[in-house]
């Protein structure tokens, strides 16, 4: 890696941090200048625009999201325990365990959702990747015998991804101390619905 890279990654890594703070929306250069003690000239040759620097956020949040949770979990036997190592991992995430913020995901989704463009545009693609992964995972474990044959993959992936977006706002919003206690219920009682 160049040390031009390296740079960036750093960049990245801490405008990520802050976009889970305060959204894609609250994230300017100068902000990420203060943070990393750059210059303000100096982040703007990586990015030259606020929507481009969003963007290149979300990448790079995408890979982190693919690195540590979608990466560990496919690599658990297949079927139900892929299935909840999948769900394991996407809830530290969604914890804040990575991102002191949480999850920039769906904070990016509320800001963006009625705002056409490339942000939106990406966000669009990189959730329906997600639901297509989720959908791929649960299948394997219909293949294996471990859920029902007519089960729904993407029925399934909603439903999973609902669990977590509810967690997120009990956990987050209305600092609710059972909030993953009651995410794990719903995950056992989606996974008994599936079998």
């Amino acid at each position: 890696m160049s040390k031009g890279d390296s740079t960036k990654r750093v960049i990245l890594d801490e405008a990520t941090e802050i976009a889970s703070k305060v959204g894609l929306q609250g994230l300017t250069i100068g902000t990420l200048a203060t943070r990393t003690e750059l210059s303000k000239s100096g982040l703007f040759a990586h990015f030259r625009s606020k929507e481009s620097l969003q963007l290149d956020v979300l990448r790079h949040a995408r890979e982190r999201f693919v690195d540590l949770v979608v990466r560990p979990a496919l690599a658990a036997p297949r079927g139900e325990r892929r299935v909840r190592a999948l769900f394991e991992h996407w809830l530290a995430w969604c914890r804040g365990d990575v991102l002191g913020g949480g999850c920039i995901f769906t904070a990016a989704a509320a800001e963006f959702d009625d705002q056409p463009g490339p942000v939106r545009d990406l966000l669009v693609n990189d959730e329906r990747d997600l639901a297509d992964t989720v959908a791929q995972v649960f299948r394997t474990g219909i293949t294996e015998g471990h859920f029902r044959a007519e089960a729904d993959p993407y029925q399934f992936a909603q439903d999973l991804h609902g669990i977590l977006l509810a967690y997120i706002h009990s956990a987050r919003l209305l600092g609710d101390p059972m909030a993953e206690q009651r995410a794990a219920r719903s995950f056992e009682a989606l996974l008994a619905a599936a079998r």
